[in-house]
């Protein structure tokens, strides 16, 4: 007799998820078209529905329209019934947003940090994050996780287990946020979560294989294969800012040389035009609007790099598309030529044949968009497997 209930409660939260999943990709629907979509008997899907009601996910927002008789009631989810907070944590900056349970961004913040430093640096990531959750109006379930991109490696535990560029040691991010928020916190590598942004909000929408360049102070790659992120055996792939394109090349902070963030980063650039008396990338973009002969050049010198490693990408993953995106996607007017330019001529021409390398759609904020995301979808799993 055990084992009937339990198996009738395993049944009620598959059929709860199902019920769910219809509303999220459906609404505004009616239960007869849940069953109708679902294969579940309408009793079930009234009773299903119901649940979700009194748990504040889905709302009955009255009559729709009559196909000839009866107008049924139409079903919506509650997209505002919680809450996400994602966070982009970069080098010299922290981006923050707060999403409702679609993804719509409702508040957002940008600091620019002046250290590394590892405590303070935390300390500020997390007066961000409560300043976010102090934005949340009265709703049934507040902030529901904490979505954080990392430029770095990060192991199962949502450790930092290696940042070359912010010079941290490892650091337990998830466990630190969870004690001090107390809610889930998923931790990742913001060019994983860049490319979940643009996957779910951006330019990489139905797209299998695709994959996301982040282009800042340093060069992270997500990988979305067959639909899927890429992880690597250990959890750790993406890291092609650090293929080498110059076998005999300058020194990286990750311990190898010739690393292609050494040429095509926003750090490249900023080394470059240095001897020319800028120092930040809105100085030079401005340089650029203004016709600068020399910071035109500079740009598309890295714009020519940036084609370098995406033709290695190219030739190796054969993908659908490759997405550019992070700070450097604001100089898409002055990279874009010739970034694609020497694709086209390094790429293996049965590989270029349907390939499309695009810029973020997102802009800078695919990481924010894709860790707020990372978020939503944990507490949605959670939802969908308590049964409600």
């Amino acid at each position: 007799m055990m084992k009937q209930t339990g198996d009738l409660t395993l049944v009620k939260k598959m059929n709860t998820a199902i019920v769910l999943d219809a509303v999220l990709r459906y609404a505004p629907l009616s239960r007869a078209q849940i069953s109708e979509r679902t294969g579940l008997n309408k009793a079930t899907v009234s009773s299903l529905v119901q649940d979700l009601i009194d748990s504040h996910l889905v709302a009955d927002i009255g009559p729709g329209e009559s196909s000839g008789g009866r107008k049924p009631n139409l079903l919506e989810f509650r997209s505002r019934s919680g809450y996400a907070v994602g966070i982009d944590l970069g080098v010299n900056y922290i981006r923050g947003i707060l999403t409702d349970l679609e993804g719509s961004v409702v508040a957002e913040r940008r600091i620019t940090l002046r250290t590394q430093d590892a405590d303070s640096v935390i300390a500020q990531l997390f007066d961000c994050i409560e300043a976010l959750r102090s934005e949340i109006p009265a709703c049934p379930y507040g902030m529901v996780g904490i979505g954080i991109g990392v430029p770095g490696l990060v192991n199962a535990e949502g450790t930092i287990l290696f940042a070359p560029n912010l010079s941290w040691p490892e650091v337990p991010l998830r466990a630190l946020a969870e004690e001090r928020f107390g809610v889930p916190v998923t931790i990742d590598n913001e060019a994983n979560a860049g490319a979940q942004g643009e996957q779910r909000y951006g330019a990489g929408r139905g797209i299998a294989n695709q994959i996301y360049v982040s282009v800042g102070i340093g060069i992270g790659t997500g990988m979305i294969l067959n639909k899927e992120l890429y992880k690597g055996a250990g959890g750790f792939s993406g890291e092609l800012g650090h293929l080498s394109i110059h076998a005999d090349g300058k020194p990286c902070r990750c311990g190898n040389q010739g690393c292609w963030e050494l040429y095509a980063s926003e750090n490249a650039l900023l080394e470059q035009a240095a001897p020319l008396g800028y120092h930040d990338l809105d100085s030079l973009l401005d340089a650029a609007r203004g016709g600068e002969a020399e910071v035109v050049a500079l740009f598309a010198g890295i714009g020519e790099a940036l084609g370098v490693g995406i033709a290695n990408i190219v030739n190796v993953f054969n993908p659908d598309v490759v997405i550019v995106g992070n700070v450097m996607r604001r100089a898409e007017a002055w990279i874009g030529d010739a970034m694609q330019r020497t694709v086209a001529r390094r790429a293996l021409k049965h590989h270029r044949g349907k390939l499309s390398v695009l810029f973020a759609e997102q802009g800078e904020k695919s990481a924010v968009r894709g860790a707020a995301y990372y978020a939503i979808s944990a507490f949605l799993a959670k939802m969908k497997g308590s049964g409600v």
